[in-house]
């Protein structure tokens, strides 16, 4: 069997620049790519007849979050509790998730202030400008 390595964790979005400013803003993040991909090869390789893409990478420390817009755009989902088979959502680490806390801009959906849960790991969700979860953590030190 072939070597494996994470790469990045994508996340389909509406709007690329109105994500790409909502992931610099909360999570103080940089673009370290933004490029298009089309053609058939791409339209296969997704299973979406006709599609293109815009794409942003971000750099959030030990992962590549990738954001990407496609045309053409699909139908609008309900957004998931997190209890619901096929829920997914990204998990991000911080030094100290209070201040963090504290930081978020006012307009950001959160769940629940933090939380520290049985295991000593305190916790905090909110929810990205297309629904998508975002769990915020600060392990036990």
């Amino acid at each position: 069997m072939a070597a494996s390595t994470a790469h990045h964790v994508g996340l389909t979005v509406s709007d690329l620049e109105s994500a790409v400013e909502f992931y610099q803003s909360v999570f103080d993040c940089s673009v370290v790519a933004e490029f298009s991909v089309a053609g058939d090869a791409f339209a296969t390789g997704v299973g979406i007849d006709g599609a293109s893409a815009r794409f942003a990478h971000l750099d959030l420390g030990s992962i590549r979050l990738e954001l990407v817009a496609y045309e053409p755009v699909g139908e609008d989902r309900p957004t998931a509790d997190l209890n619901e088979p096929g829920a997914t959502h990204l998990g991000v680490e911080v030094d100290d998730i209070d201040d963090f806390y504290d930081s978020i801009p006012a307009d950001v959906e959160t769940i629940s202030e933090p939380q520290t849960t049985d295991t000593g790991t305190t916790i905090c969700f909110l929810r990205d400008p297309d629904g998508h979860l975002v769990e915020v953590l600060e392990l036990d030190a």
